[in-house]
């Protein structure tokens, strides 16, 4: 015997698989990523058409600082020019009003031509780069040009005036000591030698010097090179549209939209309160997966599955039941409680069904009890066979006429006949006034205790168990539990509720079997009636059938599909088990 109540730890050799089955569960939210593939798409056409009659020139300067000897290596003229000012300067609305007297260009179109411009520094560089974008080649080389030339032009004149202050200020300086200067010769000229004289003398010495000096920096500064700047690469027209084109647009477009189309899916995956996988499932039950029902090939069929007609359904069934053999809790007491988490147990009683069929087949007797008091439907779901003697009735044939009372368990079996299988007996369910007082009724209990004679099973179907307390009650006398549910309509908050309220009854989750949503079911919790029903439009009632029928045997392809049952003197109407066959798409 082997146990399986726990998962295996992944390994660290197991990083690659689960990387891998992170990338599947991502390809689960296909819509968001094609939803992002076509936001992409659409941005790249977007971007290719709109640059399609898009042109750009370039032009390049050279700035040069005004010097004295421009072959003087020591000389560093990025010290004397601030390059980041003159930048702004070239986006200024001054160049650009000059521009537009040299363009022509009237007062409403000022706004497109100053737009149009754009001026860069290469790094480590003294270049301004003029980059002109219009709707034309020749237009957008025109435009270049001409800011460039405005530029230099300002510039020109921005030094020039620059250097006649200064020359300005110098000679308003030197002019009052050349006067004094001029004086005092005339002085001296008229003065006897002595003392006087020579003072005279050396005040013109001092007077003469500053002159000297003034006029030393005024002819430097008039000898200066002023020259702004040089182009380096005047703008011509260029040859094609500027921008990707929109083959690259589009291929750009769908890069981008593909890795935003994974981001929202990555976020969508982490945000998703489902499951999100099998290894989900196991370590919120804490317990393994068993088995992976496939997808239904039609919308009903016969709640017993048939092994020639979908082979891949009944092997799924006979591994599940297989796993359950061989683990030493179930096979110690051989009790098995089947149940769903919530909403219809529909899948839940093709399971449990399945699996006393798949023991049947093992040579074990099998005895299936329909716990389901509040909408039994197997009675008119399974073929049935009307000559088999039901090889359970030691116990239950007189269990009702002792007590004097009709209440489930009646006594009444029934003998299913599982075709190659072989066959088991049934328990159906009855509806009954007060459902907890039947399920833990002492009656119940023998029945249960059936699973004690050797080579014998019992499997028992319950309600959904965070629908009624139904299940828990049974937990204390069918302590192995399997759960049957659909992942992307739970929630992991809900199986890890589902393990705690199991074990806190004294139960133990045995496994988990996955199937795929039934036609019509919605992704997550959905709304559900009063009683368990989900919420969906209520068929037409059938008329009500007495409240103790014998069941008629009913062909083996024949089944009931959403038949409503009303009993009699209890006013309500109970949507019945709709029957889905599962199979392979």
């Amino acid at each position: 015997m082997i146990e399986t109540n726990r998962p295996a730890a992944p390994g660290a050799e197991d990083e690659p698989d689960l990387l891998r089955d992170q990338f599947r569960q991502l390809l689960r939210y296909r819509r968001l990523i094609g939803a992002g593939v076509g936001i992409g798409l659409l941005g790249g056409v977007y971007l290719g058409v709109s640059t399609a009659d898009t042109y750009v020139a370039t032009a390049d300067i050279v700035l040069r600082a005004p010097t004295d000897d421009p072959f003087n290596p020591s000389l560093a003229p990025d010290k004397a020019i601030n390059i980041g000012s003159e930048r702004q300067v070239a986006l200024s609305s001054s160049i650009a009003n000059e521009a537009a007297k040299k363009l022509r260009v009237s007062a409403s179109d000022f706004a497109a031509l100053r737009a149009g411009l754009q001026v860069t520094n290469p790094p480590q560089s003294m270049v301004l780069r003029f980059t002109y974008t219009a709707s034309s080649p020749a237009v957008a080389a025109k435009r270049a040009n001409a800011m460039t030339e405005a530029y230099l032009l300002k510039r020109q004149e921005a030094l020039d005036v620059t250097r006649d202050k200064m020359v300005k200020g110098y000679q308003d300086q030197r002019d009052p000591v050349a006067k004094q200067l001029d004086e005092l010769v005339k002085q001296i000229n008229g003065m006897p030698a002595g003392p006087a004289r020579d003072a005279a003398y050396s005040s013109k010495t001092d007077q003469q010097s500053k002159v000297n000096t003034l006029n030393s920096n005024i002819a430097k500064l008039q000898a200066l090179d002023m020259t702004p700047g040089r182009v380096t690469s005047a703008a011509v027209p260029p040859h094609g549209a500027d921008g990707p084109g929109l083959a690259m647009s589009l291929a750009l477009g769908a890069a981008v939209g593909l890795a935003l189309g994974l981001l929202a899916a990555w976020v969508r995956l982490v945000f998703d309160p489902a499951p999100r996988s099998e290894g989900d499932v196991a370590r919120a039950l804490r317990a393994p997966v068993l088995g992976s029902l496939p997808r239904g090939k039609a919308d009903g069929g016969p709640l017993l599955a048939a092994g020639e007609e979908d082979p891949r359904l009944a092997e799924e069934f006979r591994s599940v039941a297989f796993r359950l053999a061989y683990d030493s809790r179930f096979a110690d007491r051989r009790r098995l409680l089947v149940v769903a988490p919530r909403g219809s147990s529909e899948i839940a009683a093709a399971v449990a069904v399945n699996l006393a069929a798949s023991f049947a087949e093992t040579g074990k007797d099998v005895l299936l009890i329909e716990a389901d008091l509040r909408t039994p439907v197997l009675a008119s779901q399974l073929p049935t066979d009307a000559a088999g003697r039901p090889r359970w009735s030691k116990n239950q044939g007189t269990a009702g006429a002792q007590h004097g009372d009709t209440e489930w368990p009646d006594g009444r079996q029934l003998v299913v006949d599982a075709g190659e299988s072989g066959a088991f007996d049934l328990i159906p369910g009855e509806r009954v006034r007060n459902v907890p007082r039947a399920l833990t009724s002492s009656r119940a209990t023998r029945l249960i205790s059936e699973a004690d004679s050797p080579n014998s099973t019992v499997v028992v179907l319950a309600p959904p168990v965070l629908s009624y307390a139904d299940a828990l009650a049974l937990v204390d006398r069918v302590d192995g539990v399997l759960v049957v549910c659909n992942p992307g309509a739970v929630h992991r908050t809900d199986l890890t509720r589902i393990r705690e309220l199991i074990s806190g009854a004294g139960g133990t989750v045995l496994g988990a079997v996955l199937h795929a949503p039934l036609p019509g079911e919605k992704r997550g919790r959905g709304s559900f009636r009063k009683g368990g029903a989900p919420a969906a439009e209520a068929p037409e009632p059938a008329p009500a059938p007495p409240r103790r029928r014998e069941p008629q045997p009913i062909p083996y392809e024949v089944a009931a599909a959403d038949a409503s049952h009303h009993i009699p003197g209890d006013g309500t109407d109970t949507v019945a088990l709709r029957t889905v066959r599962t199979g392979r798409r």
